[in-house]
């Protein structure tokens, strides 16, 4: 990876983000050095600017950041780089350092579906649900997306609201085989709907 250290004498910003919630957890620098021991121990180091020396975080507190990924920018100057976070990674013992809550948007787990559905129709296991839907066929699929939605409507009507959800995430479930098996994606649907509703389309 080429990254230009020269611009901030010899440092670069490194980002740190949770790579399963996709929170924004720190910012820390890195020079040449605190690079080459991060890639080498897949655990983030950093140069600390006030000590003048290369810290690796949790070396002390056990709260170790565990690269997954990096990545530089297009000026080759800023890296972000994910992580999963082994606790709170702030010094005062908040999960970021803003204080704020490293929670998974459940809005994410569509995606997270989504791929593990694409991934079923690529391999096709014996013995799996998602497998024998695709076998099944369009048809098939369609139809139990049709029938999982009649199934949300009448708990709205008649029946209760946990089991209203619980017929809506099947519904849901379905719908994103049948998406797969035209080779579209939850998110092309997403898109449709910002597209649609969102106040300020009409304006671009």
């Amino acid at each position: 990876m080429d990254i230009d250290f020269g611009k901030m004498n010899g440092l670069v910003p490194a980002i740190i983000q949770d790579a399963s919630t996709k929170n924004v957890l720190m910012l820390g620098f890195m020079n040449k050095e605190a690079y080459d021991k991060t890639v080498e121990t897949k655990r983030v180091t950093f140069y600390s600017r006030s000590r003048n020396c290369l810290w690796t975080k949790g070396e002390t507190s056990g709260n170790f950041l565990n690269i997954v990924s990096i990545e530089n920018d297009c000026d080759n100057d800023t890296l972000l780089i994910k992580v999963n976070p082994e606790g709170p990674v702030c010094h005062k013992g908040t999960d970021t350092c803003w204080g704020e809550s490293n929670e998974k948007n459940p809005l994410l787990f569509l995606t997270f579906l989504q791929d593990f559905i694409n991934k079923r129709h690529e391999e096709m296991p014996e013995g799996s649900y998602t497998t024998s839907l695709f076998k099944d066929g369009l048809n098939r699929m369609a139809q139990k997306v049709g029938e999982e939605a009649l199934e949300a409507v009448i708990e709205a009507v008649n029946g209760t609201d946990e089991r209203l959800v619980y017929e809506a995430s099947d519904m849901l479930y379905h719908l994103i085989v049948l998406l797969a098996s035209k080779g579209l994606r939850i998110e092309d649907v997403a898109a449709e709907l910002q597209k649609r509703h969102d106040p300020n389309w009409h304006k671009h």
